[in-house]
């Protein structure tokens, strides 16, 4: 536990939340910034920075949960998809140093988040990415 850390006190109950499920080993609540109705958090009740840290038994298991509650999120909420993701590290929007798995029902696609893939596959030299990967 980081006793700095606000997921840690929420899975301590140190700090009240709105927790839609929880186990020996993590636990869900309704985020506070709502970016659209029913957007929750999966966290693990062990504190890990992120993702590229966690447990694998840790992560497999959440991901178990998280696609468990999104399912359900999606059929109580009348949402019409979700986005399912994590952050890792400042770069990546990570503002919660405490490894968390989003649940993002979504309504509209123009709503709350907005995720752009840009195609760059005619200035990128794969072959060079591929190789630096494999090393």
């Amino acid at each position: 536990m980081d006793q700095n850390c606000i997921f840690c006190k929420i899975a301590n109950k140190e700090i009240p939340g709105k927790v839609v499920y929880e186990d020996d080993v993590c636990m869900a609540f309704l985020d506070l910034s709502q970016v659209t109705d029913g957007h929750t958090l999966v966290i693990p009740k062990k504190h890990y920075a992120s993702i590229l840290e966690v447990d694998d038994d840790v992560l497999m298991h959440m991901s178990v949960v998280a696609k468990n509650l999104a399912n359900k999120i999606v059929e109580k909420m009348g949402a019409k998809g979700c986005n399912i993701l994590s952050n890792a590290n400042e770069v990546a929007g990570q503002t919660v140093h405490h490894f968390h798995i989003h649940i993002i029902p979504r309504y509209e696609e123009n709503e709350g988040i907005k995720i752009h893939f840009t195609d760059r596959s005619q200035n990128v030299d794969l072959e060079a990415i591929y190789k630096k990967i494999m090393d």
